[in-house]
This record gives C-alpha cells, structure tokens and sequence, in this order.
C-alpha cells in the first residue's frame, strides 16, 4: 500500500504544482521530489524534477533511485551516470536548489552486505553527481539541445500557436484555421540523433 501512496503522488504532480502555484499563489511551498518515486509512477527519472522546476517549485531532490522492473521502493543509491546528468541539467537551468540540496536516505542493495558497501555506496554516488554536474554544464555551454528545443516549439511564439500556448484560442478557431490553411507540416523531432548527442557527452 505504502507504494501506491508514491505512485498516486507523482501521477497527480503536474496537479499539486499547479493547485499550490497557479490556483492559490503559494509560493512560499517548494516540493522534494525522490526521482526513485517518479519510476514508480511509471514515468521518466527525471519527470518530476523538470515538471517541478517548470513551476519554479523544486525545493530539493531526495536522491534516490531503484529498479523499475521491481515495483518496490528500494531506496538505491544512483549510480547511472545519464540519469543524475538530466537532474543536474535541470539544477543548473533554474540556478541551483539553495536552501535546498541533493540528499541521501538510499541504502545499499540487498546483496551489498559489507561494511565497505556503505562507503562505496555514498561515495559512488556523490562522484557520480560530481561527474553530472560538469556533463550537465558543458551541455550547458554549448547549447545544442536548447537551439533543438527552441527551433523545434518556434510555432509557438507566434500566430496560432501562441494564441494555443496562452490559452487565447479556442476549439471553434482551431477548427477554422486548420480548415483555412489545411494540416500543419511534421517535422521531424530527430530524436535518435539527439540521443545520440547526449551518449557522446557521457
């Protein structure tokens, strides 16, 4: 049961921001978000963590993970090195966590019996959110995937799809527009080369 308390939590994420930022103005609530919970919910690591930032209401990120093929909060120590990079891009986006932080309640895998597990665990993954951090600034720097992102949602800063991104449209409008000018271009989101771009900062 304890678990389907988690997984209702973080479905409903995208909802608690918005009820606590938008619908009451509370701004002074920020939310910990365990990444380990958010795979549980069935959703991408870092899902939550962008969701929350988006908000401008990630406060800190318990620094969790587990084994999403197992559907029980294992409390792991996060060791892969792609996952704690997109949480640290996302970090570095919103200009750090102050007063917040990363923290630590993992614990070993059950099979990490030793006294020395302990040791390596902790200091694993804190070089492992060392080594993120540096991946996550040079993406940073060099901004391929923020002239991806910006070049692929462009549509939206003008015309329709600003009306659409600000909520000033409507069904009926739509429903004009599209008949006027027929359906909208596809344009690929390339998103095995870009994956690809992310493998070589690693």
């Amino acid at each position: 049961m304890r678990d389907i308390h988690f997984q209702t939590y973080n479905l409903v994420i995208c909802l608690i921001n918005r009820f606590l930022k938008v619908e009451f103005a509370l701004c002074c609530f920020q939310l910990n978000i365990e990444p380990n919970h958010t795979t549980l919910a069935g959703h991408g690591f870092e899902h939550d963590v962008v969701m929350s930032s988006a908000f401008g209401m990630l406060g800190s990120v318990d620094s969790n993970t587990g084994s999403p093929d197992l559907g029980w909060d294992t409390d792991q120590f996060p060791m892969d090195l792609k996952n704690c990079t997109q949480i640290m891009r996302v970090i570095l986006d919103q200009g750090g966590l102050a007063p917040g932080g990363l923290n630590f309640d993992c614990k070993v895998r059950r099979e990490s019996t030793a006294l020395q597990d302990m040791f390596t665990a902790h200091i694993g993954a804190m070089d492992t959110f060392a080594r993120a951090l540096k991946v996550a600034a040079t993406i940073a720097e060099e901004k391929l995937f923020t002239k991806h992102i910006e070049d692929r949602y462009s549509s939206y800063s003008t015309g329709i799809g600003l009306k659409i991104d600000t909520g000033a449209t409507s069904f009926e409008e739509l429903e004009q527009y599209i008949l006027a000018h027929g359906e909208a271009n596809v344009n690929s989101g390339r998103q095995e080369h870009y994956e690809s771009m992310f493998n070589n900062y690693m």
